[in-house]
């Protein structure tokens, strides 16, 4: 039953779409070599290298011939890895595909209870520990759990996995579903530091000074959530928007209305308790999120070159962490690299390819991108007019090749 599993699952779309992705960079490439040179000339390039008695003319179209060989094999070491990873995939049990991070959810959910009783308590202590349960709770929950479901990857089912993303992006992250699914999955994702595109310009806000931005603005997360969900549901479809508004709706009713009947607190204490759980661990999330992309190599929609190359370029993946790789999750954090590349696997999936990935692209020559927490602040730090505020400078292929 496991082996027929593997032929339904979402995940073979995955695979299926990276080869579409890969085939269609083969064929540009083609199209490109087509444009560039001469049908005549085509046919005769390596007749030329046979017969020209002029031996610069003959080295010459062997470099050509060699140089053109590479880049071809360029565009296929994305199906190579694919097959690599996808065998391993297969390999793997359910409790490595699905099972290790749903228990990671399954137990912040089961630590929210003793997080709302800890906030009825009169000691200080007690309080301040109650809102870091469920600060941290609600981080598993809506950030691992939302992005997860928002690529499909935590359960077989694509039913299912559309339910669950209704429940973990709408009802706990207060943001509509299709909005989060059309910023990241398809944006972000298909265009990666394509400028105008998958930029990461979302998270820029230049108008703001560096200590701002990095260590203050942050915390109005929660409230722009709903700000900004509440201004995409105006453009979505009647019956779409109002399902979507019914849901987040819901969500923030019922974490309200815990709060005050089971934790015991006041109006404004429980929206105060909302606010804080919610806000406790944005600053590092926003830093992951511009450390990873902002500052690498960026393209011109135009001239951007094949899958492999440029997610290598353009997305960095930063050290285990364990407080961030359990809330926020192994391909938000230490895997984002193995995450870009195959948007399918769950986070502990990305995890166990990632020695696989890593060597694939070194044996190549390619980068695999890394670097620490603090490198990525104090670079940020330095360099936030250059990097958040003016315009990137575009990264040419030919500098890539």
């Amino acid at each position: 039953m496991e082996a027929d599993a593997d032929e339904v699952f979402m995940p073979q779309a995955g695979w299926d779409k990276v080869t579409e992705e890969t085939s269609n960079d083969q064929l540009e490439l083609q199209k490109r070599e087509t444009d560039s040179v001469p049908s005549e000339e085509m046919s005769l390039r390596h007749r030329v290298v046979v017969s020209s008695p002029n031996t610069n003319v003959e080295q010459e179209n062997i470099l050509e011939s060699s140089a053109e060989e590479k880049e071809v094999d360029r565009y296929c070491w994305m199906q190579e890895l694919s097959r690599i990873v996808q065998q391993e995939y297969r390999r793997s049990s359910w409790w490595e595909r699905h099972g290790v991070d749903w228990s990671i959810i399954g137990l912040a959910m089961c630590l929210l209870p003793a997080g709302f009783l800890c906030l009825r308590s009169q000691s200080p202590f007690l309080f301040v520990l109650g809102i870091l349960i469920l600060g941290l709770a609600h981080s598993v929950i809506t950030v691992k759990g939302g992005h997860m479901t928002s690529h499909r990857t935590m359960c077989q089912s694509p039913s299912l996995g559309k339910l669950w993303a209704t429940f973990f992006i709408e009802v706990c992250s207060g943001l509509p579903q299709a909005c989060g699914e059309e910023g990241h999955v398809k944006l972000h994702h298909g265009h990666t530091n394509v400028i105008g595109l998958g930029d990461s310009s979302i998270w820029k806000a230049p108008a703001l000074r560096c200590g701002v931005y990095m260590f203050v603005a942050p915390l109005a997360l929660p409230i722009l959530t709903v700000l900004v969900g509440l201004k995409f549901m105006m453009q979505m479809p009647l019956l779409q928007g109002l399902r979507s508004l019914c849901c987040i709706s819901l969500g923030l009713w019922c974490h309200f209305q815990v709060l005050v009947y089971v934790s015991g607190l006041s109006l404004c204490s429980a929206l105060g308790c909302m606010f804080l759980s919610r806000a406790l661990l944005t600053i590092p999330f926003i830093h992951v999120n511009i450390f990873q992309h902002i500052g690498l190599a960026m393209f011109s929609p135009s001239n951007r070159p094949p899958r492999l190359q440029l997610m290598t370029h353009s997305v960095l993946n930063l050290p285990r962490n364990l407080l961030l790789d359990w809330t926020f999750g192994h391909s938000i954090v230490s895997c984002h690299l193995e995450h870009h590349l195959f948007p399918y696997l769950s986070d502990n999936m990305c995890l166990k390819v990632k020695p696989q990935v890593s060597s694939f692209l070194k044996e190549r020559n390619l980068p695999y991108l890394e670097d620490t927490y603090l490198s990525r602040l104090q670079l940020f730090l330095r360099h936030y007019e250059e990097l958040m505020v003016l315009a990137p400078s575009i990264t040419d292929l030919a500098e890539l090749r």
